[in-house]
C-alpha cells in the first residue's frame, strides 16, 4: 500500500471516529476498534492525532469529543449534502441585488453561493471566509473586503474581536450566513465559542439576515446561542427540510425559501 493511500484511508477513518464521538460523546478504544474494524493501536494513534488537532480529549481507555470536535472536519462537511447545498447556493444568490454590499460568512454551505456570483454589477462582498475570498477573487467585477482575525482551520474562517471591529466600520445591506444548528425555538446555535462570538457580530451587521441551512441543520443544536429566531429575515433550505419545522419559522415571520 502506498503512503498516499494510507493517508486517505486514515482521514476517512478519523472522520468516522469523529462522527461516532459526536453521537456518543465518548468512546473506549475497544469499542471504537470494533465499530471501525481497525486495530486498537491504530485507533489510539488516530485519537492522539485528533487530540493534537483539538477535536477530542483523551481520557482513560478512550476519548471524549471536545467543543471543536462537535463540528465535522472541513473536508467531511464539504462532501455532505452537496446537491442540497448547490440548490441553496443558487437560491441564496438570487436574493442578492446589484450594487449592494453583502456579508457572506465562512463555511461550506455559504461557499455554494460562489458559482452564482458572476454577472452582478457593482457588487461588494465582505467575508471572513478564506476560501470565499479566494473564490470571489475569480470575479474581476466584484470588490472583495476580507475581515481579518485569527484563523480557525476547522472552518477556514477568520474569527475574533478584529472581525467585529472591522464590521462596525462598514455599511452592509444583507448578511448570508450558515449555522451549526437552526431551530424555530432556540434560533441559530453554534458549537465553537470563538466562532459564535464572531457570528453574533455578523448577525448584528445588517437588518436583513439570510440563513443558509440544509435539512440536517434542523436536527442538531449547538451549546451556544448566536441569535434568536426573530433576528432571521429569510431561511433558505432544501426540499428535504421537515415541513412542520418550516411552518414554525413562517409563523414567527421568517420568510422560508425551499429549493
Amino acid at each position: 500500500m502506498q503512503p498516499a493511500t494510507r493517508r486517505v484511508l486514515g482521514q476517512t477513518r478519523q472522520n468516522e471516529l469523529l462522527t461516532y464521538l459526536r453521537t456518543n460523546k465518548t468512546g473506549h478504544v475497544a469499542e471504537l476498534s470494533q465499530v471501525l474494524g481497525a486495530s486498537e493501536s491504530t485507533i489510539r494513534r488516530d485519537l492522539d492525532e485528533l487530540q493534537e488537532r483539538g477535536f477530542v480529549e483523551r481520557v482513560h481507555g478512550g476519548a471524549s469529543i471536545t467543543e471543536s470536535g462537535i463540528e465535522a472536519a472541513l473536508p467531511a462537511r464539504a462532501r455532505t449534502a452537496t446537491e442540497q447545498k448547490r440548490r441553496i447556493g443558487q437560491a441564496a444568490a438570487a436574493l442578492i441585488d446589484d450594487g449592494s454590499t453583502v456579508l457572506i460568512s465562512g463555511g461550506t454551505t455559504t461557499e455554494a453561493v460562489l458559482p452564482y456570483l458572476g454577472g452582478f454589477q457593482s457588487l461588494t462582498v465582505v467575508t471572513n471566509g478564506v476560501q470565499l475570498a479566494a473564490g470571489c477573487a475569480e470575479y474581476p467585477d466584484i470588490q472583495v473586503l476580507v475581515l481579518g482575525g485569527e484563523l480557525r482551520r476547522a472552518s477556514m474562517s477568520l474569527l475574533g474581536g478584529q472581525v467585529a471591529e472591522a464590521l462596525s466600520q462598514l455599511q452592509v445591506d444583507r448578511v448570508l450566513m450558515g449555522a451549526f444548528g437552526v431551530d424555530p425555538v432556540a434560533g441559530i446555535t453554534g458549537a465553537n465559542l470563538l466562532e459564535t462570538q464572531t457570528d453574533r457580530a455578523i448577525v448584528a451587521a445588517a437588518k436583513d439576515v439570510v440563513v443558509l441551512a440544509d435539512s440536517s441543520k434542523f436536527f442538531q443544536r449547538g451549546p451556544v446561542r448566536i441569535a434568536d429566531t426573530t433576528e432571521i429575515t429569510t431561511l433558505v433550505t432544501d426540499r428535504e427540510a421537515p415541513p412542520e419545522v418550516l411552518s414554525a419559522f413562517s409563523a414567527v415571520g421568517v420568510e422560508v425559501v425551499r429549493c
